[in-house]
Protein backbone atom coordinates (compact mmCIF):
# COMPACT_ATOMS: atom_id res chain seq x y z
CA UNK A 1 0.00 0.00 0.00
CA UNK A 2 2.81 2.20 0.88
CA UNK A 3 4.76 1.58 -1.97
CA UNK A 4 1.79 2.28 -4.51
CA UNK A 5 1.51 5.53 -2.61
CA UNK A 6 4.86 6.54 -3.42
CA UNK A 7 5.05 5.55 -6.49
CA UNK A 8 1.44 7.84 -7.44
CA UNK A 9 3.12 10.28 -6.07
CA UNK A 10 6.43 10.53 -7.84
CA UNK A 11 4.52 10.03 -11.24
CA UNK A 12 2.68 13.44 -10.09
CA UNK A 13 6.13 14.94 -8.95
CA UNK A 14 7.91 14.25 -12.77
CA UNK A 15 4.40 15.98 -14.21
CA UNK A 16 6.02 18.65 -12.95
CA UNK A 17 9.16 19.72 -14.40
CA UNK A 18 12.24 20.49 -11.67
CA UNK A 19 13.94 23.73 -12.05
CA UNK A 20 17.39 24.06 -12.99
CA UNK A 21 18.87 24.86 -10.04
CA UNK A 22 22.50 25.84 -11.61
CA UNK A 23 21.46 28.03 -13.96
CA UNK A 24 22.70 31.90 -12.94
CA UNK A 25 20.92 34.98 -13.30
CA UNK A 26 21.27 36.88 -16.24
CA UNK A 27 23.82 39.65 -16.16
CA UNK A 28 22.36 42.69 -15.89
CA UNK A 29 22.32 44.87 -19.98
CA UNK A 30 24.49 47.68 -18.26
CA UNK A 31 27.15 45.08 -17.98
CA UNK A 32 27.08 43.89 -21.33
CA UNK A 33 27.28 47.45 -22.67
CA UNK A 34 30.40 48.08 -20.49
CA UNK A 35 31.62 44.44 -22.04
CA UNK A 36 31.34 45.92 -25.31
CA UNK A 37 33.17 48.95 -24.63
CA UNK A 38 36.26 47.26 -22.80
CA UNK A 39 35.95 44.47 -26.06
CA UNK A 40 36.29 47.44 -28.43
CA UNK A 41 38.92 49.60 -26.63
CA UNK A 42 41.50 46.46 -25.45
CA UNK A 43 41.46 48.03 -22.15
CA UNK A 44 41.54 45.10 -19.92
CA UNK A 45 43.97 45.49 -16.98
CA UNK A 46 43.14 47.49 -14.52
CA UNK A 47 45.90 49.07 -14.41
CA UNK A 48 46.08 51.22 -17.14
CA UNK A 49 43.91 54.03 -16.18
CA UNK A 50 42.99 55.77 -13.02
CA UNK A 51 39.34 54.55 -12.78
CA UNK A 52 39.50 51.14 -14.44
CA UNK A 53 35.94 48.67 -13.85
CA UNK A 54 38.24 47.29 -10.84
CA UNK A 55 39.45 50.37 -9.25
CA UNK A 56 35.38 51.00 -9.01
CA UNK A 57 34.59 48.00 -8.14
CA UNK A 58 36.88 48.28 -5.27
CA UNK A 59 35.72 51.76 -4.32
CA UNK A 60 31.76 50.55 -4.59
CA UNK A 61 31.91 47.28 -2.92
CA UNK A 62 33.72 49.18 0.30
CA UNK A 63 31.28 51.18 0.08
CA UNK A 64 28.49 48.73 0.43
CA UNK A 65 30.00 46.79 3.07
CA UNK A 66 31.49 49.56 5.39
CA UNK A 67 35.14 49.11 5.04
CA UNK A 68 37.47 51.35 4.46
CA UNK A 69 39.56 49.56 1.97
CA UNK A 70 38.68 46.82 -0.68
CA UNK A 71 41.21 44.30 -3.05
CA UNK A 72 39.54 42.81 -6.23
CA UNK A 73 41.58 39.75 -7.00
CA UNK A 74 41.62 36.72 -8.85
CA UNK A 75 39.66 34.56 -6.34
CA UNK A 76 38.41 34.41 -3.04
CA UNK A 77 41.16 31.60 -2.56
CA UNK A 78 43.71 34.44 -3.66
CA UNK A 79 42.26 36.43 -1.28
CA UNK A 80 42.93 34.52 1.86
CA UNK A 81 46.36 33.70 0.64
CA UNK A 82 47.12 37.57 0.01
CA UNK A 83 45.46 37.75 3.44
CA UNK A 84 47.77 35.46 5.28
CA UNK A 85 50.84 36.80 3.75
CA UNK A 86 49.41 40.39 4.38
CA UNK A 87 49.53 39.26 8.24
CA UNK A 88 53.38 38.77 7.99
CA UNK A 89 52.81 35.37 10.09
CA UNK A 90 56.00 33.29 10.34
CA UNK A 91 56.80 29.80 8.14
CA UNK A 92 54.87 27.18 9.51
CA UNK A 93 52.21 29.69 11.55
CA UNK A 94 49.17 27.91 12.97
CA UNK A 95 45.93 28.86 11.63
CA UNK A 96 43.40 27.59 12.66
CA UNK A 97 40.00 26.68 10.38
CA UNK A 98 36.52 24.86 10.41
CA UNK A 99 36.97 21.43 9.46
CA UNK A 100 33.99 21.86 7.69
CA UNK A 101 34.80 23.79 4.77
CA UNK A 102 36.07 23.88 1.25
CA UNK A 103 39.51 22.71 -0.12
CA UNK A 104 40.38 25.98 -1.12
CA UNK A 105 40.61 27.18 2.37
CA UNK A 106 43.22 24.57 4.04
CA UNK A 107 45.07 24.78 -0.08
CA UNK A 108 45.29 28.83 0.76
CA UNK A 109 47.06 28.06 4.22
CA UNK A 110 49.72 25.90 2.88
CA UNK A 111 50.04 28.23 -0.03
CA UNK A 112 50.81 30.73 2.38
CA UNK A 113 53.38 28.24 4.07
CA UNK A 114 51.41 27.88 7.21
CA UNK A 115 49.71 24.82 8.93
CA UNK A 116 46.46 24.60 8.96
CA UNK A 117 44.63 23.11 12.25
CA UNK A 118 41.06 21.49 12.01
CA UNK A 119 38.56 22.14 14.90
CA UNK A 120 35.51 19.72 15.11
CA UNK A 121 32.05 21.20 13.81
CA UNK A 122 28.56 20.01 15.10
CA UNK A 123 25.47 18.91 13.30
CA UNK A 124 25.02 22.42 12.96
CA UNK A 125 27.64 22.71 10.29
CA UNK A 126 29.24 25.19 12.74
CA UNK A 127 32.37 25.50 14.50
CA UNK A 128 32.70 23.12 17.90
CA UNK A 129 33.39 25.87 20.93
CA UNK A 130 35.04 23.47 23.48
CA UNK A 131 37.69 21.74 20.65
CA UNK A 132 38.03 25.42 19.50
CA UNK A 133 39.47 26.57 22.55
CA UNK A 134 41.19 23.61 23.40
CA UNK A 135 42.99 24.51 20.10
CA UNK A 136 44.00 28.00 20.62
CA UNK A 137 47.12 27.11 22.42
CA UNK A 138 49.83 27.80 20.24
CA UNK A 139 48.03 29.29 17.34
CA UNK A 140 48.84 32.09 15.44
CA UNK A 141 45.53 33.22 13.88
CA UNK A 142 42.26 32.35 13.57
CA UNK A 143 40.31 32.13 9.68
CA UNK A 144 36.67 31.09 10.12
CA UNK A 145 34.53 30.14 7.11
CA UNK A 146 31.24 30.65 7.22
CA UNK A 147 30.45 27.15 5.34
CA UNK A 148 27.35 27.79 3.00
CA UNK A 149 26.49 30.39 4.48
CA UNK A 150 26.35 28.84 8.13
CA UNK A 151 27.54 31.61 10.96
CA UNK A 152 29.24 30.14 14.30
CA UNK A 153 29.59 31.75 17.83
CA UNK A 154 31.20 34.75 16.43
CA UNK A 155 30.96 36.48 19.70
CA UNK A 156 32.75 33.65 21.34
CA UNK A 157 35.17 33.53 18.50
CA UNK A 158 36.05 37.46 18.67
CA UNK A 159 36.23 37.54 22.45
CA UNK A 160 38.83 34.31 22.42
CA UNK A 161 40.93 35.92 19.64
CA UNK A 162 41.23 39.67 21.28
CA UNK A 163 41.80 37.77 24.32
CA UNK A 164 45.13 36.32 22.61
CA UNK A 165 46.04 38.47 19.92
CA UNK A 166 44.77 36.76 17.34
CA UNK A 167 43.94 38.33 13.60
CA UNK A 168 40.58 36.81 12.91
CA UNK A 169 40.07 36.12 8.85
CA UNK A 170 36.35 35.21 7.36
CA UNK A 171 36.38 33.19 4.42
CA UNK A 172 32.86 34.91 3.50
CA UNK A 173 32.84 33.42 0.53
CA UNK A 174 29.08 32.06 0.94
CA UNK A 175 27.83 34.95 2.96
CA UNK A 176 27.17 37.84 1.38
CA UNK A 177 24.65 39.75 3.10
CA UNK A 178 24.72 37.52 6.13
CA UNK A 179 24.61 39.74 9.70
CA UNK A 180 25.08 38.77 12.36
CA UNK A 181 23.78 41.03 15.54
CA UNK A 182 23.47 43.46 12.75
CA UNK A 183 26.84 43.76 11.56
CA UNK A 184 27.86 42.40 8.15
CA UNK A 185 29.66 39.10 7.81
CA UNK A 186 32.87 40.15 6.94
CA UNK A 187 33.86 43.00 8.59
CA UNK A 188 33.66 41.20 12.31
CA UNK A 189 37.47 40.26 11.53
CA UNK A 190 40.63 42.12 10.65
CA UNK A 191 40.19 41.08 7.37
CA UNK A 192 37.00 39.77 5.04
CA UNK A 193 37.13 38.04 1.98
CA UNK A 194 34.66 37.08 -1.04
CA UNK A 195 33.92 35.25 -3.86
CA UNK A 196 32.29 36.08 -7.46
CA UNK A 197 32.56 32.40 -8.51
CA UNK A 198 29.31 31.88 -10.60
CA UNK A 199 27.41 30.14 -7.05
CA UNK A 200 27.52 32.92 -5.19
CA UNK A 201 25.81 36.06 -4.65
CA UNK A 202 27.79 38.25 -6.98
CA UNK A 203 28.54 36.16 -10.27
CA UNK A 204 31.53 36.64 -12.38
CA UNK A 205 32.49 33.50 -13.51
CA UNK A 206 35.37 33.59 -10.95
CA UNK A 207 37.03 36.41 -8.97
CA UNK A 208 37.19 37.36 -5.95
CA UNK A 209 37.74 40.50 -2.96
CA UNK A 210 39.13 41.56 0.44
CA UNK A 211 37.89 43.74 2.79
CA UNK A 212 39.79 45.78 5.42
CA UNK A 213 40.49 48.67 7.83
CA UNK A 214 43.88 47.78 8.28
CA UNK A 215 46.20 50.47 6.23
CA UNK A 216 49.15 48.15 6.24
CA UNK A 217 47.63 44.96 5.57
CA UNK A 218 45.53 46.44 2.68
CA UNK A 219 49.19 48.41 1.37
CA UNK A 220 51.08 44.74 1.61
CA UNK A 221 47.97 42.96 0.05
CA UNK A 222 47.85 45.65 -3.26
CA UNK A 223 51.27 45.23 -3.75
CA UNK A 224 51.65 41.65 -3.67
CA UNK A 225 48.56 41.03 -5.55
CA UNK A 226 50.69 42.35 -8.41
CA UNK A 227 51.22 46.23 -8.45
CA UNK A 228 54.56 46.29 -9.54
CA UNK A 229 56.16 49.43 -10.35
CA UNK A 230 54.33 52.48 -9.05
CA UNK A 231 51.08 50.64 -10.01
CA UNK A 232 49.38 50.97 -6.47
CA UNK A 233 49.71 54.61 -7.56
CA UNK A 234 46.27 54.00 -9.49
CA UNK A 235 44.27 52.69 -6.44
CA UNK A 236 41.63 55.17 -5.50
CA UNK A 237 42.21 54.43 -1.76
CA UNK A 238 45.48 55.69 -1.44
CA UNK A 239 47.72 54.69 1.68
CA UNK A 240 50.66 56.49 2.70
CA UNK A 241 52.10 52.51 3.63
CA UNK A 242 52.52 51.38 -0.43
CA UNK A 243 56.01 53.15 -0.44
CA UNK A 244 57.05 52.03 2.29
CA UNK A 245 56.72 47.85 1.09
CA UNK A 246 57.61 48.96 -2.53
CA UNK A 247 60.00 46.17 -4.03
CA UNK A 248 60.22 44.48 -0.67
CA UNK A 249 57.47 41.90 -0.91
CA UNK A 250 57.21 39.20 -3.95
CA UNK A 251 54.87 39.43 -6.27
CA UNK A 252 51.89 36.78 -6.94
CA UNK A 253 50.36 38.76 -9.80
CA UNK A 254 46.37 37.19 -8.91
CA UNK A 255 44.56 40.49 -9.97
CA UNK A 256 41.14 40.66 -11.48
CA UNK A 257 40.55 41.89 -14.81
CA UNK A 258 38.23 44.65 -16.14
CA UNK A 259 36.05 42.49 -17.65
CA UNK A 260 35.55 40.25 -14.20
CA UNK A 261 34.79 43.74 -12.45
CA UNK A 262 32.48 45.09 -15.31
CA UNK A 263 30.10 42.25 -14.93
CA UNK A 264 30.18 42.35 -11.10
CA UNK A 265 29.42 46.24 -10.34
CA UNK A 266 25.87 46.59 -11.93
CA UNK A 267 25.09 43.48 -9.93
CA UNK A 268 25.83 45.14 -6.28
CA UNK A 269 22.75 47.11 -6.47
CA UNK A 270 20.95 43.57 -6.95
CA UNK A 271 22.28 42.42 -3.65
CA UNK A 272 19.69 43.20 -1.59
CA UNK A 273 16.95 41.67 -3.44
CA UNK A 274 18.73 38.17 -3.75
CA UNK A 275 19.26 38.43 0.13
CA UNK A 276 15.75 38.93 0.11
CA UNK A 277 14.41 36.37 -2.03
CA UNK A 278 17.37 33.79 -0.95
CA UNK A 279 16.59 33.84 2.68
CA UNK A 280 12.26 33.82 1.52
CA UNK A 281 13.32 30.73 -0.71
CA UNK A 282 15.41 28.87 2.06
CA UNK A 283 12.79 29.20 4.93
CA UNK A 284 9.79 28.30 2.77
CA UNK A 285 11.56 25.12 1.76
CA UNK A 286 12.99 24.30 4.79
CA UNK A 287 9.65 24.97 6.54
CA UNK A 288 7.85 21.84 4.02
CA UNK A 289 11.33 19.64 4.86
CA UNK A 290 10.14 20.19 8.74
CA UNK A 291 7.05 17.57 8.01
CA UNK A 292 9.02 15.11 7.76
CA UNK A 293 10.75 13.40 11.22
CA UNK A 294 13.84 12.14 8.86
CA UNK A 295 14.62 15.92 7.19
CA UNK A 296 15.80 18.15 9.44
CA UNK A 297 16.80 22.18 8.91
CA UNK A 298 19.56 23.29 12.21
CA UNK A 299 17.88 26.52 13.34
CA UNK A 300 20.17 29.73 12.67
CA UNK A 301 21.82 31.00 15.54
CA UNK A 302 19.75 33.97 17.32
CA UNK A 303 22.24 36.94 16.25
CA UNK A 304 22.29 35.88 12.47
CA UNK A 305 20.25 36.75 9.96
CA UNK A 306 21.38 34.59 6.94
CA UNK A 307 21.20 35.72 3.25
CA UNK A 308 21.53 31.94 1.26
CA UNK A 309 21.62 30.86 -1.67
CA UNK A 310 21.24 27.08 -1.03
CA UNK A 311 19.85 24.50 1.71
CA UNK A 312 21.68 22.03 3.96
CA UNK A 313 19.88 19.43 6.02
CA UNK A 314 20.54 16.25 7.76
CA UNK A 315 19.27 12.93 7.35
CA UNK A 316 17.76 11.51 10.07
CA UNK A 317 18.02 7.57 11.28
CA UNK A 318 19.35 6.91 7.48
CA UNK A 319 22.37 4.37 7.16
CA UNK A 320 24.61 4.86 4.69
CA UNK A 321 22.53 2.33 1.99
CA UNK A 322 19.17 4.36 2.88
CA UNK A 323 21.28 7.30 2.31
CA UNK A 324 22.63 6.57 -0.91
CA UNK A 325 18.96 5.68 -1.70
CA UNK A 326 17.55 9.04 -0.84
CA UNK A 327 20.29 10.85 -3.37
CA UNK A 328 19.17 8.61 -6.20
CA UNK A 329 15.88 8.94 -5.54
CA UNK A 330 15.88 12.61 -5.45
CA UNK A 331 17.83 12.89 -8.67
CA UNK A 332 15.37 10.80 -10.71
CA UNK A 333 12.76 13.64 -9.69
CA UNK A 334 15.34 16.25 -10.84
CA UNK A 335 16.97 17.86 -8.26
CA UNK A 336 20.56 16.92 -7.40
CA UNK A 337 21.37 16.39 -3.61
CA UNK A 338 24.98 16.06 -2.25
CA UNK A 339 25.66 14.32 0.64
CA UNK A 340 29.04 15.65 1.79
CA UNK A 341 30.54 12.88 3.25
CA UNK A 342 29.26 9.93 0.85
CA UNK A 343 30.33 12.31 -2.18
CA UNK A 344 33.20 10.57 -3.88
CA UNK A 345 36.42 12.84 -3.54
CA UNK A 346 34.40 15.68 -2.21
CA UNK A 347 36.46 18.91 -1.88
CA UNK A 348 34.34 19.39 1.44
CA UNK A 349 35.32 16.17 3.34
CA UNK A 350 38.62 16.61 5.12
CA UNK A 351 39.54 12.91 4.89
CA UNK A 352 40.67 14.00 1.46
CA UNK A 353 42.53 16.59 1.91
CA UNK A 354 45.40 14.12 1.64
CA UNK A 355 48.21 17.63 0.84
CA UNK A 356 47.60 18.81 4.58
CA UNK A 357 49.36 15.49 5.76
CA UNK A 358 48.45 13.52 8.62
CA UNK A 359 44.50 14.18 8.51
CA UNK A 360 43.50 14.30 11.72
CA UNK A 361 40.94 12.29 13.95
CA UNK A 362 37.95 14.14 13.83
CA UNK A 363 34.64 11.75 15.09
CA UNK A 364 31.96 14.36 15.06
CA UNK A 365 32.46 16.29 11.87
CA UNK A 366 33.00 13.27 10.21
CA UNK A 367 29.68 11.93 11.66
CA UNK A 368 27.68 14.96 10.31
CA UNK A 369 29.41 14.94 6.52
CA UNK A 370 27.87 11.17 6.38
CA UNK A 371 24.12 13.00 6.71
CA UNK A 372 24.69 16.84 5.80
CA UNK A 373 22.65 17.02 2.40
CA UNK A 374 22.82 19.74 0.13
CA UNK A 375 21.42 21.42 -2.51
CA UNK A 376 21.27 24.38 -4.66
CA UNK A 377 18.62 26.76 -4.36
CA UNK A 378 19.09 30.35 -5.84
CA UNK A 379 17.25 33.42 -5.45
CA UNK A 380 15.39 33.55 -8.33
CA UNK A 381 13.26 30.91 -7.63
CA UNK A 382 9.83 31.28 -7.70
CA UNK A 383 7.55 30.24 -5.30
CA UNK A 384 6.36 27.34 -7.28
CA UNK A 385 9.64 25.71 -8.42
CA UNK A 386 10.89 25.49 -4.72
CA UNK A 387 7.28 23.80 -4.18
CA UNK A 388 8.66 21.37 -6.99
CA UNK A 389 12.36 20.94 -4.47
CA UNK A 390 10.23 20.65 -1.59
CA UNK A 391 7.97 17.94 -3.14
CA UNK A 392 11.12 16.20 -4.73
CA UNK A 393 12.72 16.01 -1.32
CA UNK A 394 9.52 14.73 0.55
CA UNK A 395 8.90 11.87 -2.19
CA UNK A 396 12.73 11.05 -1.87
CA UNK A 397 12.25 10.42 1.88
CA UNK A 398 9.28 9.06 1.67
CA UNK A 399 10.91 6.39 -0.62
CA UNK A 400 13.01 5.64 1.97
CA UNK A 401 11.14 6.10 5.03
CA UNK A 402 7.57 5.61 3.43
CA UNK A 403 6.12 4.66 7.04
CA UNK A 404 7.24 7.67 8.20
CA UNK A 405 7.68 10.14 5.78
CA UNK A 406 4.10 9.36 2.93
CA UNK A 407 2.19 11.47 4.95
CA UNK A 408 4.50 14.61 4.02
CA UNK A 409 5.47 13.99 1.38
CA UNK A 410 1.70 14.27 0.12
Amino acid sequence: MFSEKVNSMALASQNAAAPSVYDAEPIPQAARAELERLITSGDLFRYTSDNSPVALLEQEFAAMMGAKYALAVASCSAALFLTLKALDLPRGARVLIPAFTFGAVPSSIVHADCTPVLVECGDNYRIDLADFEAKLEGADAVMISHMRGHTSDMDAIIAACEARGLPLIEDAAHSLGTTWHGRKIGTLGKIGCFSFQSYKMLNSGEGGILITDDEDIFARAVIMSGAYEHMWKKHPMLSDRFAAWQNKLPLYNTRLGNLSAAVIRPQLAEVPRRVRDGRANHDYVAARLATCAHLHVPDKLDAELRAPDSLQFNLVDFNEDEARAFARAAKERGIKVQIFGLSEDNARAFWNWQFIGEIPDLPRTRAMLMKACDTRLPARLTRAECDVVAQALLEAAASVKPLDCATAAE
